[in-house]
């Protein structure tokens, strides 16, 4: 595998990646005390990185190896796709780095994410609601195929740099921070990058870890950032061989969740974690021991707009 590491003297920027990475990893507690004494169930609080997701971690690595390629640079505006997420990582560097961005983003973004992007100087172009994902997929490959002199289409579906990073850094952290006894580990599919990654390196140092994706139950739900993986555009770096087990969850179930982490354990965090921890306790629940890792992609504050989420009784 042509895997790069991260150094701050490719980018103009010194010591800009050790700030993202090496994130906390929590245990859920009330959550898990139905399961088995010896069943832990823990998450990474992607939300501390600086732009307060887990996309951060392919963003940068993604910007740096435009760089090391000469991809980006004199002007050229870097492009994308995005919903919502990536876009504030990559803007977060791009402002930092005086790269110029410009996104397709699905008009039904929260309202919070489109607001903090164009906060960050990013150009926002709204697409079809109803295409998803995948409509603004098909609008950014259109304007990269328009202006290729103007844009550096990053295509973090189909960019490896995208995979590398978790690969590089969040594989290497979860056995670290459990000191090699990860069991099962649990990540959502939306480009894949997170599950492929770290996926592939725990299964390089434990052959015996258990690999699970997550994705909706459905082609239309209301899980931003996943993909209903049969009925989407799949992603170049998705290798749908690499989980043992796939696990579906329902939209309702998912948002339950959420408010559950709020008031239960005190974690205010997004739509997607809360779909992250449906799954990672489904798991948990048929094991009689095991250290089960999922992945929190962000905080709740996002979503604040979906005012039937946070007062529901």
């Amino acid at each position: 595998m042509d895997i790069r590491l991260l150094d701050s003297k490719t980018i103009p920027l010194d010591g800009l990646p050790s700030h993202v990475g090496n994130t906390p990893l929590l245990p859920l507690r009330r959550l898990t005390s139905n399961l088995s004494p010896k069943v832990k169930v823990f998450f990474k609080a992607e939300w501390f990185n600086p732009g307060g997701s887990v996309k951060d971690r392919p963003a940068l690595n993604i910007i740096q190896n435009a760089f090391i390629n000469g991809d980006l640079g004199h002007g050229k505006r870097l492009l994308d796709s995005t919903s919502g997420n990536m876009g504030i990582s990559y803007a977060t560097f791009g402002a930092a780095l005086g790269i110029p961005v410009t996104f397709a983003i699905p008009a039904s973004a929260s309202p919070e994410r489109l607001t903090l992007l164009r906060a960050l100087g990013a150009e926002v172009i709204l697409t079809d609601p109803s295409e998803g994902s995948d409509g603004a997929i098909l609008v950014a490959l259109q304007l990269a195929a328009d202006k290729p002199d103007l844009y550096w289409y990053a295509n973090q579906y189909s960019n490896p740099a995208n995979w590398q990073a978790h690969y590089l850094s969040t594989g290497p952290e979860i056995f670290a921070q459990t000191n090699g006894q990860v069991t099962h580990f649990v990540a959502g599919l939306g480009t894949s990058g997170t599950l492929m990654g770290t996926g592939r390196y725990l299964q390089e140092q434990l052959p015996d870890v258990q690999i699970i994706s997550m994705q909706p139950d459905a082609p239309f739900h209301g899980l931003e950032g996943l993909k209903h993986m049969p009925s989407a555009i799949k992603p170049g770096i998705y290798d749908e061989s690499l989980a043992g087990t796939n696990l579906q969850v329902r939209t309702e179930a998912a948002h339950e969740m959420t408010l559950r982490l709020a008031r239960e354990e005190g974690l205010f965090v997004g739509i997607s974690s809360g779909a992250a921890a449906v799954a990672a306790l489904e798991v948990a629940s048929k094991l009689d021991e095991g250290v089960v890792v999922t992945i929190f992609p962000d905080a709740g504050y996002k979503y604040l707009s979906d005012k039937s989420l946070w007062e529901a009784k």
